[in-house]
C-alpha cells in the first residue's frame, strides 16, 4: 500500500496522525518526541515523508502575498528563483520556520544550515516538467547529510505537476546523462540512469502550508500542470556541518557545531522591495559569470 502519511509507524490511520501535527502546529509548536517517532522511521524507510503541516492559515497567506508580490515585480512567467533566503526577510524567515527546522532537526540532528532554496512555480496549463533524477548526483554535497523541504505555497496535486517519488530508491545514487530539453526545469536536462517502473511512482500531493521532507538520493520527477490554477513550491536545501562541501556559503539555522571550515552567510538587511530584488539581480549575474 502507498505510504502517503507519517502514520505507518505508529499504525494508527493516516489522517489521525496528520491530525495530531496539524493540532500541535496551530498551537504553536510540533512535538519534537512525536517528531522523532513518526517523521524520521519514515524517511529513513522511503526517502520521503509527507504530508507535515507546517505554516498556520495566515502564515500561508502572507508568504503567498510576498511570493506573488516578487514574482510580479520580476516577471509574471518565471517558473525557477533561487537564493531568495539570501535576499528577502519573508524567504529568509520561512526557511528558518520552527515548525520547518523542528521536523529536518528530527531527521538531521541539531546541527543545521542553509544551503540554497528555489522557488519552482508552473503557472497554469504549463508543459513544464522536471526529469526523473537524484539531487545527491550533482548537488555536490553528501547526500547522507543533507535533505530537501518542498513547501507548497498553493495545493500541489497531480493534475497541476506535483513532485513524484520512488519510493526506497534513495538506498542507491546513480550515473545522470544530461539531455537538455525546453521545458525540462532542470536546466541541464539530468536524467537518472536507473531501471524503475513509473507505474510504482507515488504522488506527493501536499495542500498549502503543508510541506514534505525528501532524501538527496531519491528518484524524482514531475508532470506539466494541467490544471487552472499555479502551483508554487518553496524548496530549502539543509544541510549539516558535516557534510557541507569547504567554501560554499550557508547560513547557521540551529545549533552550536564547530563550523570554522565552513563560508557563512549573514541573514538579509531590511530594505524596499527594489532594493533587494536589485542585490539578488547582481548575484544571479555574479552566480551565472561564475558558471561559465
Amino acid at each position: 500500500m502507498p505510504l502517503s502519511s507519517l502514520a505507518w509507524f505508529l499504525e494508527i490511520p493516516d489522517q489521525r496522525c496528520i491530525d495530531v501535527l496539524d493540532r500541535q502546529n496551530r498551537m504553536g509548536a510540533l512535538d519534537k518526541t512525536f517528531l522523532l517517532d513518526t517523521v524520521a522511521p519514515q524517511y529513513e524507510r522511503d526517502g520521503i515523508v509527507f504530508p507535515i503541516p507546517v505554516l498556520k492559515p495566515e502564515e500561508i497567506v502572507a508568504y503567498r502575498s510576498a511570493f506573488e508580490e516578487l514574482v510580479a515585480h520580476l516577471d509574471t512567467g518565471i517558473e525557477t528563483v533561487r537564493w531568495t533566503h539570501l535576499f528577502f526577510r519573508w524567504a529568509y524567515e520561512l526557511a528558518t520556520h520552527p515548525a520547518v527546522v523542528d521536523a529536518v532537526e528530527a531527521i538531521l540532528g541539531p546541527d543545521i544550515f542553509i544551503r540554497g532554496t528555489i522557488i519552482m512555480c508552473k503557472q497554469r496549463h504549463s508543459p513544464s516538467y522536471v526529469s526523473w533524477h537524484q539531487d545527491g548526483a550533482y548537488a555536490n554535497v553528501n547526500a547522507y547529510t543533507a535533505l530537501s523541504a518542498w513547501i507548497a505555497l498553493t495545493d500541489s496535486t497531480a493534475e497541476n505537476g506535483c513532485m513524484r517519488m520512488i519510493l526506497g530508491s534513495h538506498r542507491e545514487q546513480h550515473a545522470h546523462l544530461n539531455h537538455p530539453v525546453r521545458d525540462n526545469l532542470l536546466h541541464k536536462g539530468q536524467e537518472v540512469q536507473a531501471v524503475f517502473d513509473e507505474a510504482e511512482a507515488v504522488d506527493v500531493t501536499l495542500k498549502a502550508g503543508q510541506m514534505s521532507l525528501h532524501h538527496f538520493n531519491i528518484i524524482h520527477g514531475s508532470n506539466p500542470n494541467r490544471s487552472d490554477g499555479k502551483r508554487a513550491g518553496f524548496v530549502i536545501r539543509y544541510v549539516t556541518a558535516l557534510g557541507e562541501q569547504v567554501g560554499f556559503p550557508v547560513i547557521r539555522v540551529r545549533g552550536q557545531a564547530d563550523c570554522s571550515h565552513l563560508e557563512l552567510a549573514k541573514e538579509p538587511p531590511e530594505g524596499s522591495l527594489e532594493e533587494r530584488i536589485y542585490a539578488w539581480k547582481q548575484h544571479e549575474l555574479q552566480r551565472q559569470a561564475m558558471s561559465r
